[in-house]
């Protein structure tokens, strides 16, 4: 995807908040959120993040004599379908971020139109972005896949298949929640310590996982694969993602189909999507190390090579319910990067998704898998930062983790910014997904 005017690190815009310091909405992003406001409950329809505000395109629609291929595709995100606009095609969809920026510049005639139609994001009530059909969950941090197969197979940590094909596994759209949504601790069976037959009971094992979500924007015929050449057009946009996990009753279940209910309880998920046109320049070449395998021919492409990885520092953070009481802030776990963490990229997840014939539909989900970076510190879930729960994580205030207790907040933070020695860019942010762990159900 070329740069255009809508990167261009001068624009600033008519919205002040968008230049503040930190802010993870500058013009420059632009993401979608589906909203209503919160003490109307007003309908919900699709904004436009931009700075501390969200532009109401429901409003925005008559506002404006827009040009009426824009206008047009005004219409659906004003119902609140955002599925319709992911749908367009790659160019509408530049040429539809190319207006509202325009209209959002300083110097737009739009201005004082619009400005009546920007809502405090503290006043809006936000619900998962898109209708979610699908969602498969990858696989694809090799530093996490050893870290993590080194606590259950020291001397095997990295099955054979890992470094020729993305590993996946269907899971649950049913029960991905927007940021913000708090969940119960789930219960399942668990086999203790030493015994020979499960018992029932609230998960003592609970993590998350540090995670992307990658949006679909193209349905393929079933039988008809996606190539690496058409890929990057199947994908719309990204999210922060937390795949929560009971790794007790992992332990016990995902032996021989894999993960089950240890991970059907609850996901959590931003409520922006990042298109991959803002993220486009952040877009970092993907290698492998020589020595490994090399990826087949239908997962290669020299656009791959060239820019297939996207620069997108991933950070942790946790609240304790203690530090919560007692007003301290979030401290944070850990920092990764995406294109330090995942073995493969979004469009090699796309082209071997289909590659059997697999027909994706618009707004399947992907979730990238734990994002680990190469270094212990490094780690995208507690089960890895505490060394399978052999080494507590001592927090500043004196309390210790090995996995979650009841009242922790969970809160991922990410953002872009241009790899130290090229053409500097605008800072991007992906927002934050957080959510609290509430003790589990009693009957």
């Amino acid at each position: 995807m070329q740069l255009n005017k809508t990167h261009e690190t001068a624009l600033t815009s008519w919205v002040i908040s968008a230049q503040t310091e930190g802010c993870d909405f500058p013009i420059q992003n632009l993401p979608f959120g589906r909203f209503q406001i919160a003490a109307k409950k007003d309908g919900w329809r699709i904004g436009i993040a931009i700075g501390d505000q969200i532009l109401d395109l429901r409003e925005a629609l008559p506002a404006v004599a827009w040009e009426p291929s824009i206008a047009k595709m005004l219409a659906p995100l004003a119902a609140g379908d955002l599925n319709a606009h992911m749908a367009e095609s790659t160019a509408d969809r530049s040429a539809f971020r190319a207006a509202i920026s325009s209209a959002l510049a300083v110097g737009s005639s739009h201005q004082a139109a619009l400005a009546s139609c920007l809502v405090a994001q503290t006043s809006a009530e936000m619900s998962v972005p898109c209708r979610i059909g699908d969602y498969t969950d990858f696989f694809t941090s090799i530093h996490h896949a050893t870290s993590v197969g080194k606590l259950f197979r020291p001397d095997n940590p990295l099955l054979p298949n890992y470094k020729y094909v993305p590993i996946g596994y269907h899971g649950r759209a049913s029960s991905i929640n927007v940021s913000g949504t708090n969940f119960k601790r789930p219960l399942g069976q668990i086999l203790p310590p030493g015994q020979e037959a499960p018992v029932f009971a609230p998960s003592k094992r609970l993590d998350y996982e540090l995670e992307l979500a990658a949006y679909i924007s193209t349905s393929n015929v079933q039988g008809e694969p996606i190539a690496m050449a058409d890929a990057e057009d199947a994908l719309f946009g990204l999210s922060l993602f937390n795949d929560w996990s009971a790794r007790d009753v992992q332990a016990w279940e995902y032996q021989p189909l894999g993960p089950f209910l240890a991970k059907s309880f609850a996901s959590t998920v931003s409520p922006w999507i990042v298109t991959m046109e803002a993220l486009a320049p952040f877009r970092v070449p993907f290698t492998r190390p020589e020595d490994d395998p090399q990826p087949m021919s239908y997962l290669a492409s020299e656009a791959n090579s060239e820019s297939g990885a996207i620069n997108i520092t991933l950070e942790v953070w946790l609240q304790t319910g203690v530090m919560a009481a007692a007003g301290v802030d979030a401290v944070r776990l850990s920092s990764s990067n995406f294109a330090d963490a995942s073995y493969w990229t979004l469009a090699q997840l796309v082209a071997h998704h289909t590659v059997n014939g697999c027909n994706l539909q618009v707004g399947d989900m992907f979730g990238s898998g734990t994002q680990s970076g190469p270094k212990p510190e490094e780690g995208g879930s507690l089960l890895e930062l505490s060394k399978g729960g052999k080494q507590p994580l001592e927090l500043p205030n004196g309390e210790k983790r090995t996995f979650l207790e009841d009242g922790d907040t969970v809160i991922f933070r990410g953002y872009c910014q241009s790899p130290e020695g090229s053409p500097s860019h605008a800072i991007i942010g992906l927002g934050e997904v957080r959510a609290t762990v509430l003790p589990a159900r009693t009957n």
